[in-house]
């Protein structure tokens, strides 16, 4: 490790660590796929390199002799199988091997090991197209949701947590000289600290944002000098496979074990996320998925550990300037990847009087037939559909939506097909709307995952802030959406949801929606409702990966 290769990073970690204190715009990597950014090429040759691994054997990992190979992940386009398949290690492996490379990956100071981690970024940023293509064949989000998210975007997430470690162990100094005046004679003492990390870390991925969501606990913990297990969701493995291969290649050339970053793939009969989660000397989790499986890992003892689960996402309509930009809006929030998105709305609560629009008051029924058809008109939009609500990453997603059916509910839009014109294949589903009683609590109370959109009819606006509330306090809630004129209703909002831990996006009408979030800006996830205990990227989110010890000594 040379200081060339600090230096080399130093003003991009500076910028970054700068920019999770102003919270303003800030991306490292662009996230528009222009040629003029990336490369005349640079699309083709990405599109290229992933065919290349169909059918193949992923080889580029550097984490010693497999037992086996496996792969089980189809593409949601062509509904077949990739063929690739993935070394194979048995936990154990995987752990010695953790355990064995720990002394040498903790005893880099963190300036250094920021640098390693920023270098791979730089790896990851010339195989942004290759990821793209793997994401959608493994996830069916569209092309540019997968460039941008598990590209750009998770590249930023992830260089966010390199610098929020940086910053927090070297917060305080290495050491100092502690005098404290006696009267006639002072006690000198030297003092030293060290940021010691917790040990061996596993990060547990999820099948629709397999980058995205799995880098920030990734680099986090590689940062705060603990040796990182990836275990990414059987069916949505290679895209985070070619970001440890970047991880490792740079360890590797840096005369570091590759082994301080693995890949943990399940064999096609051995599921094996609990037997790693299990292990004694697995001391850090990273989680994101299914709240049944995050509320088991959430249970183990002796375990740090950091979850994102499922919440119920709800949006508030109060009142507001222009009824047709709101309906965009909320149309493509909720179609946008068929709503496999955690971020995505599920529960429109809209008091049964209607929404007042430019001062007039429009009915109830007035409001919802225009949200369906703004929904309907984007789905069979032929330009647009395809690329906003891509397929569906799981066949049992698409069986949910296709049976749905509530007792004393109202069906008010069918489910349909998005016609792909590229993948005639492709595994579709428009977006159904079902109409709920408020009084129906039970029903609305759990993610419904996939392209489902609940309108609830409230008494008043001020049942639908209580129930939204409610829901995100006792089943969790990533994000929320609400429109009003009136400020002391936002007010309201503002308050009972930031007690219930929820984040709310007030009258979007534009190009920013509410499933977005921005890195280095926007906390995803608060941490502060049952969707999930951990938020990307707080100062929590690294220090609790790391702990201080001090040393002191009378000065002779």
């Amino acid at each position: 490790m040379t200081t060339e290769t600090t230096q080399k990073h130093q003003a991009t970690l500076d910028a970054a660590v700068a920019a999770l204190h102003g919270r303003t715009f800030f991306a490292a990597f662009p996230e528009n796929p222009s040629p003029d950014i990336y490369g005349a090429d640079a699309d083709k040759e990405g599109r290229e390199k992933f065919k290349t691994h169909r059918n193949q054997r992923f080889t580029e990992l550097q984490q010693g002799e497999p037992t086996a190979w496996a792969g089980q992940e189809e593409s949601p386009y062509e509904q077949q199988p990739l063929g690739t398949t993935y070394p194979f290690f048995a936990p154990d492996t995987l752990v010695a091997n953790a355990q064995e490379v720990f002394g040498q990956w903790r005893k880099l100071k963190p300036a250094q090991r920021a640098a390693l981690l920023t270098e791979s970024l730089e790896g990851m940023k010339e195989r942004f197209f290759e990821i793209a293509y793997a994401t959608m064949h493994t996830t069916g989000q569209a092309y540019m949701m997968s460039f941008q998210a598990s590209g750009p975007h998770a590249a930023d997430r992830a260089l966010e947590a390199i610098a929020a470690g940086y910053e927090e162990q070297t917060r305080f100094p290495e050491e100092t000289r502690w005098e404290k005046p006696m009267g006639k004679y002072n006690i000198t003492l030297n003092k030293t600290w060290r940021a010691v990390p917790k040990g061996v870390a596993l990060v547990i991925g999820c099948s629709t944002f397999p980058t995205w969501n799995t880098v920030p606990g990734m680099y986090a913990s590689l940062v705060t000098g603990n040796p990182v297990i990836i275990k990414p969701h059987p069916k949505a493995v290679l895209p985070i496979a070619i970001v440890v291969a970047e991880v490792q290649k740079v360890l590797a050339a840096h005369g570091l074990d590759p082994r301080i970053c693995q890949l943990a793939v399940d064999a096609d009969d051995r599921l094996i996320a609990k037997e790693l989660a299990e292990n004694p000397a697995v001391k850090l989790i990273d989680y994101t998925g299914g709240s049944a499986f995050g509320e088991y890992i959430e249970g183990l003892k002796g375990k740090t550990v950091f979850t994102e689960k499922t919440g119920v996402n709800s949006i508030i309509l109060d009142s507001c300037a222009d009824l047709d930009k709101v309906a965009q809006n909320l149309a493509f929030s909720v179609s946008l990847y068929s709503g496999q998105m955690c971020t995505a709305p599920q529960n429109f609560f809209i008091p049964q009087d209607g929404v007042t629009v430019a001062g007039e008051l429009v009915p109830y029924e007035d409001v919802v037939q225009k949200l369906s058809a703004a929904v309907t008109g984007l789905a069979q939009n032929p330009k647009a559909g395809p690329h906003v609500l891509g397929a569906i990453q799981s066949a049992a997603t698409q069986e949910r939506v296709q049976q749905l059916a509530f007792d004393g509910g109202r069906s008010i839009l069918a489910h349909g097909t998005v016609d792909n014109p590229v993948f005639q294949n492709a595994r579709t589903c428009s977006t159904s709307i079902h109409e709920l009683d408020a009084s129906r609590v039970e029903q609305f109370s759990q993610e419904l995952f996939g392209p489902i959109m609940l309108v609830i009819k409230t008494q008043n606006t001020q049942e639908s802030i209580r129930l939204a509330a409610q829901l995100a306090r006792e089943h969790g809630a990533i994000s929320c959406g609400a429109y009003t004129t009136d400020p002391d209703i936002k007010e309201q909002i503002m308050d009972e949801m930031s007690l219930a831990g929820t984040p709310v996006s007030f009258n979007l009408t534009g190009g920013i929606y509410v499933n977005q979030n921005a890195g280095f800006s926007d906390f995803h996830v608060t941490g502060g409702n049952p969707a999930g205990n951990a938020s990307f990227t707080n100062p929590e989110f690294v220090i609790k990966r790391f702990t201080w010890v001090g040393f002191r000594e009378p000065v002779s």
